[in-house]
């Protein structure tokens, strides 16, 4: 998550960087109604939709507004699909917090102790680095972007209400953090803080999951005009239409991950084969490694044919220009084709990519190229399908079946209950 200080908008932030995890959980109650209590099925009823704020371009993140504490607060997220850890900017009091919608997180409790399973968990294989048992469980958390948050675990009261009308209130845990760092010359996001949706012990699906609210299911959709939907859940997994691919998870490896895929241009071979990819809702463009980017673009130049002209454009890195300033991606859609992601282990399993996906319409009016050079940031071989790819689709993570889903949707209508 966070800008990227390369390009304006964010970079694989989230994506297999996150500094830490944590396996268990304790010191959690559920302070809610009776029916939280009930069994979890596959029925909308165990279902939280919650709207969506937000834009690849020019806001470069999507964010949700969550409402925690007792009594309950109004805070909005950064959603990402790359990262475990929830957190919130913290007056604890805050040494460097960043300009944000509303005012830090109060913690109105102690902080989770060092001899909590959960602080093991979070240092884990090292040992936590505390002098003794009753002191403060810290953590801190870095992104490619090389922002990074540094606080103290706590937990609190989140105020949900289920698709059925149930309402709960379950007492989770999250990052109180209380030292923040954007390095690089663009503001970081209008936003109080991150909503972690990896599927590790400390993301918040996976403790509603635990307390028996949900199954281990989350999604997203993320309109190409702005806003959208995140829901938590299996209740949208029924959907028609849904393309499910199996998860592509390594040993230690803790990010939505699929793969291997071939990659199309115009429905053909592009050459590009075997791709590992990371779906991460925490960067707004997708990366490819140096030999995919170069050959992606080289594709895309070479169909062009000069066309349009290749002009400087702040947004990104390669951007064209017509003979006058575009208004909309559809009206430079002719002069680009599609791309496809083939996944090899799935039967008849692509993900569309249509210039849309691919392409923003920049301030000065340019055509500008939304898939990145990962290497320049870091990434190495690594693959990362942003934001920019998923608009208008659902895209859905069911970590209970191990395999991700996506379906062309109208992110603009929420899911009825």
């Amino acid at each position: 998550m966070g800008p990227s200080r390369l390009i304006k908008g964010r970079s694989a932030g989230s994506l297999l960087i996150e500094a830490m995890r944590f396996l268990l959980l304790s010191e959690m109650f559920l302070g809610c109604f009776s029916a939280s209590k009930q069994p979890i099925s596959n029925g909308l009823g165990h279902s939280v939709v919650f709207p969506l704020q937000g834009n690849v371009y020019p806001q470069g993140f999507y964010s949700v507004s969550l409402r925690i504490g007792n009594p309950p607060k109004p805070y909005t997220l950064d959603i990402d699909s790359g990262s475990d850890l929830t957190w919130l900017q913290c007056d604890a009091p805050c040494v460097s917090c960043t300009k944000a919608p509303h005012p830090p997180y109060k913690p109105n409790k102690g902080p989770i102790t060092c001899n909590d399973p959960m602080c093991s968990a979070l240092h884990w294989p090292s040992k936590p680095p505390c002098k003794a048992s009753h002191e403060q469980c810290d953590y801190e958390v870095s992104y490619a972007d090389h922002g990074s948050s540094f606080g103290v675990l706590v937990h609190d009261i989140f105020s949900l209400q289920l698709t059925n009308g149930t309402l709960a209130a379950p007492r989770l845990a999250f990052g109180c953090g209380y030292d923040q760092s954007y390095p690089g010359p663009n503001a970081p996001p209008f936003v109080d803080g991150v909503l972690g949706l990896g599927y590790g012990k400390s993301s918040i699906v996976t403790q509603l999951r635990s307390l028996g609210l949900i199954r281990s299911v989350v999604g997203h959709c993320l309109s190409g005009q702005g806003g959208g939907f995140l829901f938590l859940g299996d209740g949208l997994s029924t959907t028609p239409g849904i393309i499910w691919t199996p998860m592509s998870r390594k040993s230690g490896e803790n990010a939505y991950v699929l793969g291997p895929a071939d990659l199309l241009f115009n429905g053909q071979n592009s050459g590009v084969k075997g791709l590992r990819l990371v779906f991460d809702s925490g960067s707004s463009y997708t990366y490819f490694n140096a030999q995919a980017y170069k050959t992606t673009l080289s594709l895309v130049r070479k169909y062009l044919n000069g066309r349009l002209k290749e002009t400087a454009d702040e947004s990104l890195p390669v951007c064209w220009r017509g003979a006058k300033p575009f208004k909309s991606i559809f009206e430079v859609k002719n002069y680009f084709k599609p791309f496809a992601l083939s996944f090899t282990k799935a039967k008849n399993a692509q993900l569309q990519l249509p210039p849309e996906s691919y392409l923003i319409i920049s301030k000065h009016g340019n055509a500008c190229f939304g898939i990145l050079n990962g290497s320049e940031i870091g990434l190495g071989d690594s693959n990362v399908i942003g934001d920019i790819a998923f608009q208008d689709k659902m895209v859905i993570y069911d970590n209970e079946r191990q395999q991700i889903g996506w379906v062309p949707k109208d992110c603009n209508k929420l899911p009825k209950s």
